[in-house]
């Protein structure tokens, strides 16, 4: 038997151990004295690096040689896959104006390269090296799986996550062995771009690098930040798919040739005059001040009332400076403006013209053929060199769109400027706010590319050592906390009730993960860092034996469990959908013997919920009522242990309870659930609108507790509230009330230990379980002085309700800063159970 379960726990730490993930290779081994002569040998290493890896992104600073690295792997690829009998075509995706330098470094390289626009002159190109602007694909005009390989340039496009770029792209290209992308400026907005860029390469799937990485915002969709202390980890997770440099010494070579010009930055400030107030149209009031543009939509607000001044401001600095100027716009009327003053030299670029027409402008601009282009970011902003003519800027305007900014500026900020490169931005005095916000920005985007390229510096592009440092403690070092009542252990929960005695707790409670929806630890023991449902039973049958061998028979397993919502983007269902959890959990309990006894539902706010998914939306909704499914309410999972007597109900030792205490009436009340109706109503909305909402909603919820319910009423009284505008938006007043036991909906969501961690400015707890949830399964199921174990404890949450409830609590936990929190609260519900009562003071005089 002993030989048995060694052989398990060993199977169950290489199950843990093959939780390690690093960036697939699916590449191949070239050796750079094959490569081009004409490639400095910064460029070399890194081309070498990602034929290795076959699908990598290399984010190198303007001007380091994307577009030759870009050649050469196409080149090396096809050679490759040629001599494995394979269609070796190569297709280089890039933004408008950009093809005719591809055309040029390609000759370099002794390369042809020729533009298609669709997949006939794919199919009759007398080259396998082709180059497309993003629209040609985008728009379904070019079919990809006609190649082998496929690099994006200026891969930034991806970062629009839920655009038509982005939708279009992310798994288009799955059929495409070799995929790259390339990029200069990954952007500092929450590192998410990173992780686009991962799903599009095949690294891992966006959900799982969101999950794995990321603390999710339990109040907001997709408010996503990265876990402090999982920051090292992610990069050296991102290092193993990326290269970031930024000059060639990052690899150890020269940088001779590689200095950057200087940068100027003018600020110009456009103090608004007070005959330029403009009166508020809603209703006729003439401010006194402007308002700040603190957010878009004054942003763009003050932006559309203030083109006149911006403009002349920007004729003015290039009269006062006369040369060749790239002049940065948002609105199409900006343009208007610069055209009807008709600046000497100037041409416009902008989104409606004929697409060959842009980029002949673009490309002219780059050349020299004019000195002034006008045009917007995102049209001109992305992978255009105009470093050879061009070296002043100026953006009329300023908003919160970082990257596309940065961008731009790089556009003549790089290497191969022989000026000092100016750039001028135009603001107004309410947008002194944006100003600041772009400063910090920029301050963000120079910590990230350092924070970048000490990587690259420490570890090199093999990065074995940085590799080895993914391979997080597959061990715990055990530490235990005794009570007189409750008994506290920092170790797996797997490895903990392996050695704990057979029938040795009498109640197992806990609210398990969901799966990995969370992550709690930055160990592979930790159960939410799992892939998916499917992985994270296979961890779960390690553990749920465990819990059926510790728990006396006959007695309750409580497993708290709720579904999980799938994205549509994710899924590819167009519509969010539900992963059946409490089902799956439902299942794996019977599987490992135990005996199902029901399920208690416990209602949940869908107007919270909604806020928190975005799937249950009223807009959406009335836009087609299929697409909307139900609020996702938790489940308690109710499984017994099987008694040793199976010729008798009974457990081994019952859970009794004295008549005197719980009588006849309250027996058939719990098992009828069904109270009739006083004939009393519900309150007029007219009666209740002079109410603060707090008291209407728990009044509502006592009345549809005792009352016979009518939803038409329900529904009439909520929409008079509506009228009124004094229904909230942000949680549901009138929730629907239960009679049946089974289901709870006057759970207190707020009752919870993370209440007091948020006093003492502590780390909450990412899911915590509430105290009416757990109080009322210690009363159901256990005796008094009984043992309520809890493998997943967290804060002790069932620790400390089981002391305070006269029981004795015992629980496991792998976060060490949750395991030292929860000693605070054990410790006070002991301190309460040792109390003296004044009856044990008298008693303690009397008879001392």
């Amino acid at each position: 038997m002993r030989l048995q379960t060694t052989r398990t726990m060993d199977n169950y730490l290489d199950f843990v151990n093959s939780k390690i993930v690093t960036a697939p290779r699916t590449g191949f081994d070239v050796d750079t004295d094959q490569m081009s002569e004409n490639l400095y040998p910064h460029q070399r290493d890194v081309v070498q690096w990602a034929a290795q890896g076959g699908r990598r992104a290399i984010f190198a600073s303007f001007g380091l040689g994307k577009t030759r690295m870009q050649l050469e792997l196409a080149r090396v690829t096809h050679k490759q896959v040629t001599h494995d009998g394979k269609m070796g075509r190569c297709l280089i995706i890039c933004p408008l104006g950009v093809r005719h330098e591809f055309m040029q470094e390609a000759k370099a390289l002794g390369m042809e390269v020729k533009y298609v626009r669709n997949t006939e002159e794919v199919e009759t190109c007398d080259t396998p090296y082709m180059v497309t602007n993003y629209e040609r694909v985008r728009d379904g005009g070019l079919d990809v799986n006609l190649f082998t390989f496929v690099s994006l340039d200026e891969a930034s496009v991806l970062r629009s996550y839920g655009s038509k770029t982005y939708q279009t792209f992310l798994g288009l290209f799955n059929s495409v062995p070799y995929r790259y992308v390339c990029t200069a400026t990954p952007s500092p907005n929450k590192f998410k771009e990173l992780i686009h860029y991962a799903g599009f390469l095949g690294v891992m799937d966006t959900g799982q690098a969101l999950t794995r990485f990321f603390k999710r915002d339990s109040t907001k969709a997709n408010n996503l930040t990265l876990y402090p202390h999982k920051e090292r980890e992610f990069w050296i997770w991102v290092s193993s798919w990326a290269i970031f440099l930024t000059k060639p010494s990052d690899l150890g070579y020269s940088d001779e040739g590689y200095d950057l010009p200087g940068l100027k930055v003018h600020y110009h400030r456009i103090i608004v005059k007070d005959e330029q107030i403009k009166v508020d149209r809603r209703d006729g009031q003439v401010k006194a001040f402007r308002d700040a543009a603190v957010d878009l939509k004054t942003a763009s607000k003050e932006k559309r009332e203030t083109i006149d001044l911006r403009v002349e401001k920007a004729v003015e600095i290039m009269a006062e400076d006369p040369g060749s100027y790239l002049v940065w716009h948002h609105l199409e009327s900006e343009r208007d403006k610069l055209e009807r003053l008709k600046v000497d030299g100037l041409r416009t670029v902008y989104g409606s013209q004929d697409l060959e027409e842009r980029e002949d402008l673009l490309i002219g601009f780059s050349n020299g053929a004019y000195p002034i282009l006008a045009t917007k970011p995102e049209i001109a902003g992305s992978g255009c060199n105009f470093q050879r003519h061009c070296h002043r800027n100026i953006f009329l305007g300023i908003d919160y769109k970082f990257n596309d900014f940065i961008q731009a500026v790089h556009r003549t900020h790089r290497f191969q400027q022989a000026d000092e490169v100016q750039v001028h931005i135009i603001h107004t005095d309410s947008e002194d706010d944006i100003v600041k916000t772009l400063e910090r920005k920029w301050e963000q985007h120079k910590e990230l590319v350092s924070q970048m390229t000490d990587i690259v510096k420490e570890y090199g592009l093999s990065n074995a050592d940085a590799i080895q440092e993914l391979k997080r403690s597959s061990t715990v070092e055990r530490q235990e906390w005794k009570g007189k009542y409750v008994t506290a252990i920092n170790n797996d929960c797997v490895l903990e009730t392996r050695n704990m005695p057979a029938d040795s707790v009498d109640m197992v409670l806990t609210s398990i993960p969901f799966a990995n929806h969370y992550e709690y630890t930055p160990s592979y023991l930790d159960m939410g860092h799992t892939v998916n449902n499917g992985h994270f039973w296979q961890q779960m049958d390690y553990l749920t034996p465990n819990l059926l061998n510790i728990l006396k028979p006959g007695r309750i397993y409580a497993c708290h469990v709720k579904d999980r919502i799938l994205f549509a983007n994710v899924t590819g269902a167009g519509a969010p959908t539900v992963s059946p959890f409490h089902a799956e959990a439902l299942f794996h309990g019977i599987k490992h013997g135990f005996d199902y006894m029901g399920m208690i539902t416990v209602v949940t706010d869908v107007v919270r919920e909604n806020n928190q998914t975005y799937r249950l939306g009223w807009t959406e909704q009335c836009k087609d009522g299929t697409k909307m499914g139900v609020g996702s309410p938790e489940y308690i999972l109710l499984f017994r242990k099987p008694q040793t007597d199976r010729t008798k109900g009974y457990a081994d030792v019952p859970v009794k309870k004295e008549k005197a205490s719980y009588g006849r009436e309250r027996w058939q009340v719990d098992a009828h659930a069904f109270w009739r109706s006083s004939g009393d109503r519900f309150l007029k909305p007219e009666e209740l609108a002079g109410m603060d909402m707090d008291t209407v909603g728990k009044m509502f919820r006592k009345f549809n507790g005792t009352h016979v319910y009518d939803f038409r009423e329900h529904v009439d009284m909520a929409k008079d509230l509506e009228k009124r505008g004094k229904l909230p938006a942000t949680f549901m007043l009138f929730a629907p009330v239960s009679h049946h036991e089974d289901v709870w909906t006057d759970v207190n969501r707020m009752r919870t230990l993370n209440m007091e961690q948020q006093r003492n400015r502590q780390e909450a707890h990412v899911c915590p379980l509430q105290f009416d949830i757990v109080e009322r399964l210690i009363e159901r199921y256990t005796n008094s002085g009984e043992v309520v174990f809890d493998p997943f404890h967290g804060l002790g949450t069932v620790g400390y309700c089981a002391t305070r409830l006269g029981r004795r609590g015992m629980g496991t936990e792998l976060n060490p800063d949750y395991f030292k929190f929860s000693q605070r609260y054990l410790r006070a519900a002991e301190a309460e159970m040792e109390v003296p009562t004044l009856f044990d003071e008298l008693i303690e005089t009397v008879h001392p």
